[in-house]
């Protein structure tokens, strides 16, 4: 490679960066929908897929078969691979997944359980005002930004059947995998937090794309705050 090009890739590291974190945040896109939300033109984008593609950082896949599109090759979608993910900051490391297991050993799994509950009692702390002093249809959208200035690059969304919150990235998803306790007390604290009966329907550390949790319309009528993990 020439000194011209290397300056070049060098240069444009930051654009880069800002397409896989777009792609991180907003889950699977398209070069046009990258486009549109970075004000970059799509050949730009589509010359940073390629580098972030050949990086191992995102991977491409074809978008999901629907009805009534138009003529034409449907529009390719990338996504976030797992080494992509690892080049964001994460807060745990071998050393978490060996503690824990040591825990678990000498003081047994209901141990474990009660670190993953303890740790998570300060942001239901710092979550509740916010999420309390928002209007209860707004709620998740609330709690979704708390959970993005903590590094989960969350959002809010609606569905026919209630609402989501996704996920698209986790700091713990190595360490939650090995220990799905960790999950567990996270959704607990949605369900505390929400007032609400909630449905965590997929999980990162369970190897899905995103973490999803369900809210069933209407939150105002839920008895009290339940937990479901739904299979997969």
């Amino acid at each position: 490679m020439r000194a011209e090009e290397m300056s070049a890739v060098v240069d444009d590291a930051p654009t880069r960066e800002r397409v896989a974190t777009s792609i991180l945040e907003h889950g699977p896109s398209t070069a046009a929908d990258l486009a549109r939300r970075l004000g970059l033109t799509p050949a730009a984008v589509r010359r940073h897929l390629d580098l972030l593609l050949a990086d191992g950082v995102v991977a491409q896949r074809q978008p999901r078969a629907t009805t009534g599109r138009g003529r034409g090759r449907p529009a390719k979608v990338f996504m976030i691979t797992d080494a992509g993910r690892d080049t964001f900051a994460h807060a745990y490391d071998d050393l978490a997944v060996d503690a824990l297991g040591f825990l678990a050993e000498t003081a047994g799994d209901g141990a474990v359980v009660e670190f993953a509950a303890r740790r998570l009692r300060g942001l239901t702390e710092k979550y509740r005002p916010l999420v309390d002093a928002a209007p209860v249809d707004e709620r998740p959208r609330v709690l979704a930004e708390a959970l993005s200035a903590h590094g989960f690059a969350a959002s809010a969304g609606t569905t026919p059947a209630g609402a989501q919150i996704c996920q698209h990235h986790c700091p713990v998803a190595h360490v939650a995998a090995e220990f799905p306790q960790l999950c567990e007390a996270e959704t607990a604290m949605f369900a505390e937090l929400l007032g609400s009966h909630v449905q965590r329907l997929a999980t990162i550390a369970h190897g899905d794309g995103v973490c999803t949790t369900h809210l069933p319309h209407p939150p105002s009528q839920a008895t009290g705050p339940t937990t479901e993990r739904v299979s997969s």
